[in-house]
């Protein structure tokens, strides 16, 4: 069966940096869309960024500049490369799959397959 890993998360001061990584097995990665979502203590689960299969990036407004989504199709890994992290980053972050076309816009209903979440902590 499809399983999506996530490792990487951390407890980090403000403006220090994470890398998130998101191993899948079951499929290959670049057969789907791929993305980061987060979940902040208290609130609803939020887009971070996204990844489809023509390489096209989408990412949500309070991370563009300080994130960086990519992959690694030969590791079949999905990767979140964080900066300039703040204490708003606080949250279980999340990557998932989608079988057809995925955007942050498009938001968490597109996305079948989900891992089971790793927590990043950013304090002030």
């Amino acid at each position: 069966q499809v399983q999506l890993v996530e490792s990487g998360g951390g407890s980090v001061q403000a403006g220090g940096a994470l890398r998130l990584s998101c191993t899948v097995s079951g499929t290959t990665i670049n057969s789907y869309c791929m993305g980061w979502f987060r979940q902040p203590p208290g609130k609803e689960r939020e887009g971070v960024a996204t990844v489809n299969t023509l390489g096209d990036l989408t990412y949500g407004d309070s991370v563009k500049g300080r994130f960086t989504v990519s992959q690694d199709n030969a590791k079949n890994t999905l990767y979140l490369e964080m900066n300039g992290l703040k204490p708003e980053d606080t949250g279980v972050y999340y990557c998932a799959a989608a079988v057809f076309e995925c955007s942050v816009a498009s938001g968490p209903q597109r996305f079948i397959y989900w891992g089971q979440g790793t927590q990043v902590t950013v304090s002030s």
